[in-house]
């Protein structure tokens, strides 16, 4: 998980300039030298501190199912499934897709979160897809679509509950996750997107939207350095320069295409973050007039210190806990499933599929 901080926004404002008048250049004619400058701010702004926020956690025992291949190769995305150590089954279920702007980013990064949420008593699945502009759009969709398949085809091996299903997401991967649930609650949608969902309306029972892009035509107008890497991106992830012309934004634009259908949602946003006001807060207020199932959490404008773009990540702050202990109160409402009581922490890390190596697993348990 990537905080896109003031000075990583400052760095994308400068950028041109620093690059020099060819560099400058290339920016316009092609989305790849804008689109691999706005993966280096993503990756050198701050980033989760397990270190700093685990003496202000409860412990829990997590074991991790690493590169499970949800598209069927070693060579295309894959997702990582964290499990409590519980007796509690069939456990209900928390998919989380990750930001990085459609061009960045992997599931690794929210992996210490996701954790943590797992810890409560819940199966937390980490999805990786295919970022731009290597894939345009709608192939991440396609993707996240594919992953809620393998999640419910794979659910009595995993011990999961397929009929308590939660999407999540933060900043871009919150508008993915609020358009794969367009698509399982809204068919009309899931026709004029080319999905066929993996799963039924009933199914899903929330959504978790943290400091998310959802509306697109805000986006077209947006002024300062955060406005030009989201318009950037956009062009790499839809394929074309002219992307607020294109059916891809017409079916990116989340709050033209929400109903009373769309599931109960947990929505939040830092008083800090530009994409606050211009796009959760919005999309929360179109959300209560249909009368959908939310809960809020935003910040006053003038609350300091002030929260910027995923603050929900930086659980050393009391701001940041106050938020998780929301999203555990969420789930619980929304699966009808309490979280656990807190254990010692001890986190296993295992590649590959869990089930197939049970001697290698009993060895690093005892070690």
């Amino acid at each position: 998980m990537k905080i896109f901080s003031l000075p990583a926004a400052g760095l994308l404002a400068g950028a041109a300039t620093v690059a020099g008048l060819a560099a400058a250049a290339a920016l316009h004619r092609h989305p790849l030298p804008s689109a691999l400058l706005i993966r280096g701010v993503f990756s050198s702004a701050n980033k989760f501190q397990p270190k700093k926020i685990h003496p202000r956690l409860p412990g829990f025992n997590v074991v991790r199912h690493r590169g499970l291949n949800y598209l069927g190769s070693q060579h295309q995305p894959s997702l990582d499934l964290f499990l409590p150590s519980t007796t509690r089954k069939p456990l209900p279920v928390v998919m989380w897709i990750h930001g990085g702007a459609w061009i960045s980013g992997s599931q690794d990064d929210v992996a210490p979160y996701l954790k943590v949420l797992a810890g409560y008593g819940y199966a937390v699945v980490g999805v990786g897809y295919s970022i731009s502009p290597k894939a345009v759009y709608p192939t991440a969709v396609k993707e996240l679509n594919a992953a809620l398949a393998f999640v419910r085809e794979h659910a009595d091996r995993y011990g999961l509950d397929p009929n308590r299903i939660v999407l999540a997401g933060d900043s871009a991967g919150a508008q993915l996750a609020a358009q794969l649930a367009l698509a399982v609650t809204n068919p009309e949608y899931a026709r004029e997107t080319g999905v066929v969902p993996a799963a039924d309306p009933g199914q899903l029972r929330g959504i978790l939207l943290n400091c998310g892009v959802f509306d697109l035509d805000a986006v077209a107008g947006m002024a300062g350095p955060v406005g030009w890497g989201l318009r950037k991106a956009l062009w790499a992830y839809t394929g074309a320069k002219d992307w607020a012309a294109t059916t891809a934004a017409a079916h990116m634009s989340i709050p033209s295409h929400v109903d009373h259908r769309f599931p109960p949602t947990y929505i939040s946003g830092g008083n800090g973050d530009n994409l606050t006001l211009t796009q959760s807060v919005p999309l929360a207020d179109r959300l209560e007039d249909l009368g959908v199932p939310l809960v809020r959490k935003f910040w006053p404008k003038d609350y300091k210190p002030a929260l910027g773009h995923e603050y929900q990540f930086q659980l050393h702050r009391p701001e940041a806990m106050e938020a998780l202990q929301e999203t555990v109160a969420f789930l619980e409402d929304v699966t009808g499933v309490s979280a656990l009581p807190g254990q010692p922490l001890e986190v296993v890390s295992l590649e590959e599929d869990l089930l197939a190596e049970l001697p290698v697993i009993e060895e690093k348990l005892a070690a």
